[in-house]
């Protein structure tokens, strides 16, 4: 058992079995995989005994449910274990070979906005983590300070922060660029699971304003390559469906570019009294699920005006 400690405020770890922990919360106490939903148990029980005994208070343990070793359409899996659990989901790419997602997986439109990118003078390729990629992660997060509707978590910070923050899991991790006259102007990471068979993208981001250019599409397209290369079999782009949240704008440009929602177990592990009253209570749910789609929905929409409104405001002369 070993125990990492971090600032206060921040959360707790420890490591259990070989696998990081992450601890949380201050009334109720939860665990998880530090990579959940790109890092799968072998054996749950023996983790949750792990940490029962690690001298933290836990209150609720839940992890997702390894995903099939298959091939073909992936679609639901199997609940395999009896503790408490819910329906989550992932935005699942099977690979094969690049030329197979080119032809048969990829839809046109996401295709020809890969070949536009390329035409527009946009080159893609792996790159080391090191200060030149640092110093360009920084300038693409420091660009806008409102993504997708939303104020953007990495925008304001200063580039001791962001190293911190993309160094993470450097041993399996890919880095690929969209470079425009060798400034970088998008670039997504990869974080390989421990066996080399899955790849989940941690973070994929571009300038707004080189957009028209369409250097995500490229990005993508060459996540699958390497992929491919290395005969990784899934590509992972986080959840495709998020709560009660409709489909938009990302989940469609998941599906264009052939991933397909796959849906996983996930378990809720009540430790203590308190877990297992809250479990009951639903009080492991995030706050927005309580209410009905349709509220939901208004909220998020009366949101992205007033950002889009505040955003245009501050641009103003």
């Amino acid at each position: 058992m070993k125990r990492m400690t971090r600032a206060p405020g921040m959360p707790e770890f420890i490591t259990v079995c070989g696998y990081d922990v992450r601890i949380e919360g201050r009334v109720l106490r939860t665990a998880r995989l530090e990579l959940d939903k790109y890092e799968f148990m072998d054996d749950p029980h023996d983790v949750i005994e792990g940490i029962r005994k690690c001298g933290y208070r836990v209150d609720l343990f839940n992890f997702l449910q390894r995903m099939p070793d298959q091939e073909g359409e992936l679609l639901s899996a199997v609940p395999l274990y009896e503790y408490p659990m819910q329906w989550d989901n992932l935005a699942v790419l099977p690979l094969t070979t690049f030329d197979h997602w080119w032809n048969e997986q990829l839809r046109s439109v996401p295709r020809n906005r890969a070949r536009q990118a390329a035409k527009k003078g946009i080159v893609i390729r792996e790159a080391p983590f090191d200060d030149v990629l640092l110093q360009g992660i920084w300038e693409i997060y420091n660009e806008c300070p409102v993504r997708q509707g939303m104020p953007f978590a990495h925008y304001g910070k200063d580039i001791e922060t962001v190293r911190r923050m993309s160094e993470t899991f450097p041993e399996r991790s890919i880095f690929i660029g969209a470079y425009l006259e060798n400034s970088l102007i998008g670039f997504i990471k990869l974080v390989l699971n421990s066996q080399r068979t899955q790849a989940c993208i941690m973070h994929i981001v571009s300038m707004m304003k080189h957009r028209e250019k369409a250097p995500t599409n490229a990005l993508i397209a060459q996540a699958v390559r390497s992929c491919a290369e290395r005969r990784i079999r899934c590509l992972v782009y986080q959840r495709f469906a998020y709560g009660k949240k409709e489909e938009d704008g990302l989940s469609h440009f998941k599906e264009t570019n052939g991933f397909r929602q796959m849906n996983l177990p996930r378990y809720y592990v009540p430790l203590t009294g308190f877990g297992r009253l809250a479990l009951v209570l639903g009080l492991h749910r995030r706050f927005v699920d309580r209410f009905p789609k349709q509220v939901v929905t208004k909220v998020r929409e009366l949101r992205t005006g007033w950002y889009n409104r505040k955003l245009h405001a501050s641009e103003a002369p």
